[in-house]
């Protein structure tokens, strides 16, 4: 059976890169969704102690409503990872990456475009949220440089991604990433969809992949 076609990785920075601040900076739900992920999943008491680790202690009392510095987030994901047990840990992320994706469909997507989506072919959608995904990919990857291609499966890769800077770990640490991905398209193109990270940098590998199959 021959193979499905898809698009060649698109390895250029493209209009997201004009588009990125010129200071290194991630969007604000990064943040905010990580204290409403602890608080759902019933471990609201760890806020503090990880806040003040990352120090970001501030972000508790006054969250930030426009766009942060990726240093600081890079922190308070790392700090997480590093205060509760891997599976909460695991769990907490993924919890954010949702709520973020929420917001998103929410407040960023017009809702007439969410209707129109949701009914187009699974694979005319996928692309167009592709398209979506890669205009604005300087608001979750901050100075990394992303990348995709569509297609059958669809790949996402962000090297240098600054949420894992630094970090040495057994297994793929970017749940908030993957979970983004997986909501925004089993809402808009396919309910079935499943969101792996296959590859991270903090396992050692040269970028942090996400495949949607």
């Amino acid at each position: 059976m021959a193979q499905p076609r898809t698009a060649p990785i698109d390895r250029s920075a493209g209009a997201a890169a004009d588009a990125r601040p010129a200071a290194a900076e991630i969007g604000p739900n990064a943040v905010t969704q990580v204290v409403a992920a602890l608080t759902l999943a019933g471990l609201q008491r760890h806020a503090v102690p990880i806040f003040a680790a990352a120090g970001a202690a501030d972000w508790l009392a006054d969250p930030p409503a426009t766009m942060v510095d990726e240093r600081r987030v890079a922190r308070v994901h790392q700090a997480v990872r590093a205060t509760l047990g891997p599976a909460e840990a695991l769990a907490v992320m993924a919890g954010a990456g949702r709520l973020t994706a929420d917001y998103i469909l929410a407040v960023r997507i017009p809702r007439p475009a969410h209707a129109v989506m949701m009914r187009l072919p699974a694979g005319f959608a996928g692309r167009l949220l592709v398209s979506a995904i890669r205009a604005h990919a300087w608001t979750f990857a901050g100075s990394g440089r992303f990348s995709a291609r569509a297609g059958i499966p669809t790949v996402f890769e962000i090297s240098g991604n600054p949420l894992c800077a630094g970090e040495r770990a057994a297994a793929p640490t970017c749940a908030w990433h993957a979970a983004v991905y997986q909501r925004l398209f089993e809402v808009l193109v396919a309910p079935a969809v499943q969101v792996a990270e296959t590859d991270c940098e903090a396992c050692g590998d040269a970028c942090c992949r996400f495949v949607v199959d």
